[in-house]
Order: C-alpha cells, then sequence, then structure tokens
C-alpha cells in the first residue's frame, strides 16, 4: 500500500539558459523567455518588486471579469510566429498565445527532471542513469519505457520522456498537438517513438482501461474547465477523481510514477494527495503532495507559487 506523507513538499524550478523569473510583485512578474522579456499577472505575488523598474517586450493586460480574457500590449516588436528555446536537448517554440501563456509552462522543468529521474536505473539494475545520457544518444539510453502524457498541450513534457522510450501523447486540440509535433521537428526527435493523438483524456484513458493496457509512468495536467474534440465538456471538480482511478488501473507494481498537476482551482494539495492515496491504494510506493513554484534569479531570489500538485513514486 502507498504510504501518504501528509507534510508537503516544495518543488522549485530555477532559470536556465533560455527561461528565467527576473522578478515579482503588485500581482505581476517579469520574466525573460530567450532574447524577449514580458509581465504577466501573477495574483500570488502579493509583495512589493525587488527592480525599481521592469523594462518588458510586451505585457499580458487581463480582462476584467472573472471568466479571464486580455490581450497583449508590445512596446517592442516580438515575432507573431515565435521564436525557438530550448531546455536540455529539447527545443520548442515560444509565443505569445491569446491566453497570456508563451507556449509551454517553464515552472514544469523541474518536474520533467523528477520524471526522468523515475525512469533511470533500479537499484542493481543495468541502466545507465538518465543524467549520462548525452543529448545526442537514442531514448533507449535509459531504458524502454512507456509512458503517457494526458493533457499534453505542445509536448515538451513528451519530448523529455522520449528519451526514455515509448511516449503517448493525448490532448483535445488538434492544434496544440500539431506544434507538439513541430517542436519534435525541431528537437531532432521526430523519428523517436511518440504517439501523437488529439483526442479527449478522460475517453482516451478509460478505453485504455478496458483495453488492459499498462504504463510505466503517467503525467497529468488538467485544465480547470476545457472541451473536447467532439465538445466534450470537461470540469476538473466532477471529472478528476474518476480520471485518476482509470490512470491508477493503468499502473501496476512495476511502474515508476504518476504525477498530476492544477492550477488555478480552490483545492488544496492535501485533497490532492488524498486521492491519490485512495486510488492507488493497491499500489506500493510513496504518495506526495504540495507545490510547485520558480524561483527569482539572482541572489535572495524569492519563490513563486504557481500549482498544486500530488505525486506517487515507486523505487521497486
Amino acid at each position: 500500500m502507498a504510504e501518504l506523507r501528509e507534510q508537503p513538499t516544495l518543488l522549485a524550478g530555477e532559470a536556465w539558459e533560455d527561461y528565467g523569473l527576473v522578478d515579482s510583485g503588485n500581482g505581476r512578474k517579469l520574466e525573460r523567455y530567450g532574447p524577449h522579456r514580458f509581465i504577466r499577472p501573477e495574483p500570488q505575488a502579493m509583495w512589493q518588486p525587488r527592480l525599481p523598474e521592469w523594462q518588458a517586450d510586451g505585457e499580458f493586460v487581463p480582462g476584467s471579469d472573472e471568466d479571464g480574457g486580455g490581450r497583449w500590449q508590445f512596446d517592442r516588436p516580438v515575432p507573431e510566429d515565435g521564436w525557438p528555446l530550448a531546455w536540455n536537448e529539447a527545443k520548442f517554440t515560444a509565443q505569445c498565445t491569446p491566453f497570456r501563456h508563451l507556449g509551454f509552462f517553464p515552472d514544469m522543468a523541474p518536474v520533467w527532471s523528477w520524471m526522468r529521474g523515475q525512469l533511470g536505473p533500479r537499484e542493481g539494475g543495468d541502466l545507465r542513469p538518465d543524467a549520462d545520457c548525452e543529448p545526442t544518444e537514442t531514448p533507449a539510453c535509459a531504458g524502454d519505457h512507456n509512458t503517457l502524457n494526458l493533457f499534453g498541450y505542445t509536448g515538451v513534457g513528451s519530448l523529455a520522456l522520449s528519451r526514455h522510450g515509448r511516449v503517448t501523447h493525448v490532448d483535445a486540440s488538434k492544434k496544440s498537438v500539431a506544434q507538439a509535433r513541430e517542436n519534435a521537428a525541431l528537437s531532432g526527435m521526430e523519428d523517436r517513438p511518440i504517439r501523437w493523438l488529439v483526442d479527449d483524456a478522460a475517453k482516451f484513458t478509460a478505453r485504455e482501461v478496458r483495453r488492459g493496457n499498462r504504463y510505466d509512468g503517467i503525467i497529468l495536467d488538467p485544465p480547470k474547465f476545457g472541451r473536447g474534440p467532439k465538445n466534450e465538456t470537461w470540469r476538473i471538480e466532477e471529472g478528476l477523481a474518476g480520471l485518476v482511478g482509470d490512470c491508477a488501473q493503468l499502473l501496476d507494481g512495476e511502474s515508476r510514477f504518476l504525477f498530476l498537476t492544477v492550477y488555478a482551482v480552490r483545492m488544496s494539495s492535501v485533497a490532492l494527495g488524498g486521492l491519490l492515496a485512495e486510488k492507488l491504494a493497491h499500489l506500493p510506493g510513496m504518495i506526495e503532495h504540495g507545490d510547485l513554484a520558480v524561483r527569482e534569479e539572482g541572489e535572495g531570489g524569492r519563490l513563486l507559487p504557481t500549482a498544486i500538485f500530488a505525486r506517487w513514486s515507486n523505487s521497486g
């Protein structure tokens, strides 16, 4: 039976060459994405900024209603079709989207690293650790695992996992899956064993259960609200428990991990941890929960929380 750690865990991301949280405060954040800087709303930045002035290429100004909306305002030219960035060997296109995002979620970087660590060798195994793999090596360098990325968006997580074997990437947005394929080509990974599926994540997972399939690892990043390719309606409060229950049936005692992230909902990580503890009670291993955060660059950089998560891991 998986052990639930009640004490929360903090999973914090640090800056890398193509991304950094420059400053935050007064309900906003200043970030660098390669050669460009942007200001975006951030309600959890309740403190004062460290820098006296912010210089940015553009700012996303939110709408006045609670349902979101808003628009970008640019002070300098920004490529409409985006510009290339990289995380380790995964390359992708950053772009100012109408939904205030930049085409990927930088706070997921420590999650990608953690998943790779879980897919490394077990004690006594003969596979080389993930850290020993060079970017040009094939996925077989860290084993032939089978992983599932639900709500996979533009595919950076799938590219990170593809070093370790087969990946099934599922997203309801045809445009996002097309962008994920383009990112794979940009990374020189178009020949890696990734299945790109435009599908409703909940329906796909239920079908996989009926088929009797299994996975070594699952990552899911469900939105608060969404629609499937056939106009299926998703509400996280209604659908999350069933989806996690189906995911649990795709894992067994040889599986390595499940990672669940949740954004922008009135929910505690304690609740996510309790949900995983119930649904994965048949498995060994450890369940943890806590906050995702990004640390500001520079000395004394503060932690800016971005999401809550719960994760199950099995060291074998």
